[in-house]
């Protein structure tokens, strides 16, 4: 009877332990870009999710070391008041495969971060100066509403936004506000909405837009124009 119970047991554990081993491996690693089509040839790839390494015998202290000025102020004449100086792997090798980057985010008077998503990353924001009217919006729940969780920040509060969904930035300061974003990807990308609904190439279909947004299509076109 007790070789029987062991028997079991070890049945048991080996069992568990499968199971724990097909669910360690169940998830494929999160992308690095838009998209990743597969080559049968290495010799045909133009880069694997992410980047190629630099062989490590010729990795120097310079290859972690970024001199953005990042103390700077950026120039935040443009239309929305707003200049977002990004730091991914893009412009700092030395992030490839570490899953992080930053942000400086300069703000004019009510400029704004308008809504937009990183499809790959989590943000935290850190309000260095001024006033901001940030939040983000949920992803379509079970009653099929989108929840809108907002909240001022002043110098020195932190707020974080959840990996993909649509958030914003607002200064609602009477002076420029600045602000810091890590994000956990070394490649978050950024999805404008605006941009990304009236200003792709080629254009959507402004019956689509029209439709979805439930307004006339010649509204559409206007604002297709502005984009």
């Amino acid at each position: 009877m007790m070789k029987g119970s062991v028997l079991i047991f070890q049945v048991a554990t080996v069992a568990l332990l499968a199971l724990a081993c097909s669910l360690a491996f169940a998830f494929d690693p999160s992308p690095l870009q838009d998209f990743c089509v597969a080559v049968d040839k290495y010799d045909s790839a133009v880069f694997v999710n992410g980047k190629f390494c630099k062989d490590p015998k010729d990795v120097k202290a310079e290859d972690f070391f970024f001199q953005g000025r990042l103390n700077v102020a950026r120039d935040t004449s443009g239309k929305q008041g707003s200049n977002v100086t990004a730091v991914t792997v893009e412009q700092f090798p030395g992030l490839n495969t570490l899953g992080i980057s930053l942000a400086r985010i300069d703000f004019a008077p009510y400029g704004q971060n308008p809504p937009h998503t990183h499809p790959r990353a989590t943000e935290v924001l850190f309000v260095l100066e001024g006033t901001l009217y940030v939040g983000f919006v949920t992803s379509n729940q079970a009653d099929g509403k989108n929840l809108l969780f907002t909240k001022v920040l002043n110098a020195g509060d932190v707020f974080v936004f959840p990996v993909g969904l649509v958030h914003f930035q607002l200064n609602i300061g009477k002076s420029n506000a600045i602000a810091f974003a890590g994000l956990s990807s070394q490649n978050p990308g950024v999805i404008t909405i605006a941009n990304a609904i009236f200003g792709s190439e080629p254009p959507i279909n402004p019956d689509v837009l029209a439709k979805a947004f439930q307004v006339d299509k010649n509204l559409v076109e206007y604002l297709q124009k502005l984009f």
